[in-house]
């Protein structure tokens, strides 16, 4: 082989074995920016349903696709934090739940797909265009909380047949919780109730509040927020000790002590958030995909919780209910 020959194979090879390796280096896996509302411990139930059903539709965590995790802890500024963070990771697709968090992922981008499994009223909050035609990059699953205010309290009064004074525990930052006192107070006027409502925006005004209103109201109502959710072993705990029957948005707050809750299967809401995903990273655009409203409502009694307060539950509620625990 002659000298000129020689060198000139060796610059090919020079040229072509980087371009091999590349060519060897695994893609990209599609990736999942998961903004949770509350905190790891608090959503473990919601964020394992994601990744359950992702798991169903052949995306599995860490094997076909990634999952970027930001917990906001129900603090407003730390969601606007986190969602600027994933944007710029680039993910392909941002995953999360309640209003706040909804709204700093849409200022964050206009660009990157945006599921919602929980939205109070994403039309209202001018999250979407409309339910039917969402526009934009948002899209996700509606959980009508406002409408649903007149049953919960009706409810609540079958138990509590004396029922005059009702406390409302609402995130004085949720635009959600806002309008929802709106409709506890509207749905309180028709059934001659007094409202007070407690009024709390961190963990550290729980207790105070309620200690400052136990006296002079027969039950609580606690509108769902990241704030209460995270927060709702206390809450249900001091209601618990203040002798007072609680009222919530689902199943998921009656940890520690909740008597009743009625409302949509949030877990089964994660799943089909999942489904949106899927649906996404196979091409379809947010613009195109419905908003889903719930067409289920579950009341969940708690006899555990009945029986602390010696409260007797009707059967006619018993009878009605889709879950009792005891």
């Amino acid at each position: 082989m002659r000298r000129r020959e020689f060198f000139t194979l060796i610059g090919s090879a020079a040229i072509a074995w980087p371009i091999a390796v590349r060519a060897q280096q695994p893609a990209k896996l599609p990736t999942i920016g998961y903004l949770g509302p509350s905190s790891a411990s608090a959503d473990s139930q919601r964020r394992a349903a994601v990744v359950g059903r992702l798991g169903e539709l052949d995306w599995i965590e860490g094997s076909t696709i990634a999952i970027e995790y930001r917990w906001t802890e129900g603090r407003n500024e730390r969601a606007a934090e986190f969602a600027a963070e994933l944007v710029r990771l680039k993910v392909d697709v941002i995953i999360t739940a309640a209003t706040a968090p909804i709204v700093a992922a849409k200022q964050a981008t206009s660009i990157i797909p945006i599921v919602f499994a929980l939205a109070a009223d994403p039309l209202g909050n001018g999250l979407v265009a409309s339910l039917a035609h969402p526009g934009g990059n948002l899209t996700g699953l509606s959980i009508q909380t406002t409408d649903l205010a007149g049953k919960r309290l009706e409810l609540l009064r079958e138990l509590v047949p004396r029922l005059g004074r009702l406390g409302v525990v609402a995130d004085a930052n949720s635009p959600s919780n806002i309008l929802e006192v709106e409709e506890v107070q509207a749905a309180a006027r028709t059934l001659a109730l007094e409202v007070a409502t407690l009024r709390i925006q961190r963990a550290e005004d729980i207790t105070p509040a309620l200690e400052g209103l136990k006296e002079r109201i027969d039950a609580l109502y606690v509108c769902a927020s990241p704030l209460a959710f995270g927060n709702r072993i206390r809450i249900n705990r001091l209601a618990l000790d203040a002798r007072l029957p609680t009222m919530h948005g689902n199943r998921e707050f009656l940890d520690g002590g909740g008597l009743l809750s009625y409302g949509p299967d949030i877990l089964l809401h994660y799943r089909r958030a999942a489904e949106y995903v899927d649906k996404i990273l196979h091409g379809a655009k947010p613009a195109d995909l419905p908003v889903e409203q719930p067409t289920k409502f579950d009341l969940v009694v708690n006899l555990g919780a009945a029986r602390a307060l010696s409260l007797e539950v009707p059967a006619k509620v018993l009878a009605i209910a889709d879950e009792v625990i005891e």
